[in-house]
């Protein structure tokens, strides 16, 4: 018997942006597979055939659940009914830029116990490397299992981008590295049963970096284009123009583009992984430190452009009516993770004004770790009305829904941070890009 057909059970643990599309794809795949989160509303959306999820349909989950394939529960005693556990949990940063492995560690001491000989357990969530090798396998170990016999421990990191149509859960190629050959067979069994490719690396320190370096890899190159707009604008020089000047090269550059302030689960945290790690060698990665810093300042940046715009038009920033559009870190999602929004409304409600949004994906602000105050507030209506009340707009996230030419007829003042308006007919002074 193979591994892979040992492999029949799955389970996600953690069933948000990265684990839901994955308990999908392996009931699709005629697995049988159970969903487990400590929120006891996912589970119950998903028993009802409900997704929670705006760019995962409903029949989707509804057709799962109708060929019994999925299962979805809060009690991680059924954790020892499946063959494979696969652990999709947030890995934030503390009030400190600190890595916080606490959803990693707490996970564990909840999974570990009710685990049983023959299984293969997979982190998924993004951190450091060694965090596998430092925080999985003692716990493993002391719950009497020995990885690469009795059990078998991978790390294999998330790669999701919702919302993008070009990809699915299933189709990004899988990075898995294993503890030890043996894992690493199984690991690569398990993965290889619904995605399309999947890419062995020789150690999970090897995976762990991996992710890392991608996101980081994005993040240098936003902070670039980040500080280039701040020179550009003294300058009196589009950035976007540049860009786009820049692209037509065919070899040796990359267009990446400026913005309010990082967010997503990933980039905006995935650095300071590394550099915290680093620190424990002696390393000062001070590049990517860098990189960090342009990027925090960002949502500053644009607060200082509205304040300027504002004032040469004889207002000032207190009092003054904001709405800022798109709650959402990315267009045409309802992720609102991490998402520079929450700090341009928290600094603009700090400076005295009055601040609404408006995101037709997000229409009430559910629970978040760091923007609490925001939660139960309502997305605005969409009106001419509406539009002609605020004494600015500030663009933080470009939906595809947004209707920009009735913005523009509507707005006195119009902060763009993402080239929003650049095709869109607007009069003199009236867009200002931030």
């Amino acid at each position: 018997m193979t591994l892979q057909r040992k492999f029949t059970e799955k389970s996600v643990v953690g069933l948000g942006y990265v684990g839901l599309p994955l308990v999908l794809a392996y009931a699709n795949a005629g697995f049988r597979a159970l969903g487990f989160d400590i929120d006891a509303r996912k589970p119950e959306s998903l028993l009802a055939g409900e997704s929670y999820i705006k760019h995962i349909p409903s029949a989707q989950v509804a057709a799962a659940l109708a060929a019994g394939k999925l299962d979805a529960t809060t009690d991680f005693a059924r954790i020892a009914e499946v063959d494979a556990i696969i652990l999709c949990v947030p890995t934030p940063l503390d009030q400190h830029h600190e890595p916080d492995l606490s959803y990693v560690t707490n996970t564990l001491d909840s999974v570990v116990p009710h685990m049983r000989a023959g299984q293969v357990l997979s982190l998924e969530s993004t951190t450091y490397p060694g965090t596998t090798d430092e925080e999985v396998l003692p716990r493993v170990a002391a719950a009497g299992f020995r990885p690469g016999e009795s059990v078998f421990v991978v790390y294999s990191p998330e790669r999701e981008d919702p919302g993008n149509p070009n990809f699915s859960a299933t189709n990004i190629p899988k990075v898995v590295g294993g503890t030890t050959p043996a894992c690493l067979e199984a690991g690569v069994a398990l993965y290889g049963a619904v995605f399309d490719q999947v890419v062995p690396v020789s150690s999970t320190r090897v995976a762990e970096l991996t992710k890392l370096l991608e996101n980081i890899f994005r993040a240098v190159n936003i902070g670039l284009v980040n500080e280039l707009k701040v020179v550009a604008d003294a300058m009196d020089i589009d950035i976007w123009e540049v860009i786009r000047a820049a692209s037509t090269k065919p070899f040796g550059f990359t267009p990446f583009y400026p913005g309010p302030g990082l967010g997503g689960h990933c980039i905006p945290i995935d650095p300071f992984y590394l550099t915290w790690k680093a620190r424990e060698f002696g390393v000062h990665a001070r590049f990517i430190e860098l990189a960090g810093e342009v990027n925090r300042a960002m949502p500053e940046y644009v607060i200082r452009r509205t304040m300027e715009s504002l004032n040469t038009r004889g207002k000032a920033v207190k009092g003054s009516r904001i709405l800022v559009l798109g709650l959402a870190y990315k267009a045409d999602v309802d992720d609102m993770r991490e998402s520079p929004t929450f700090e341009l409304m928290d600094r603009l409600l700090g400076l005295g004004a009055e601040v609404d949004f408006h995101d037709p994906h997000i229409p009430v602000v559910g629970p978040t770790r760091e923007h609490m105050a925001w939660a139960g507030r309502h997305s605005v209506a969409w009106t001419p009305a509406m539009l002609s009340s605020y004494d600015c707009v500030v663009v933080s996230t470009n939906h595809s829904a947004y209707d920009l030419p009735m913005l523009a007829a509507h707005a006195d003042l119009i902060i763009d941070t993402r080239n929003a308006m650049a095709r869109i007919a607007t009069r003199p002074g009236q867009v200002v890009k931030a």
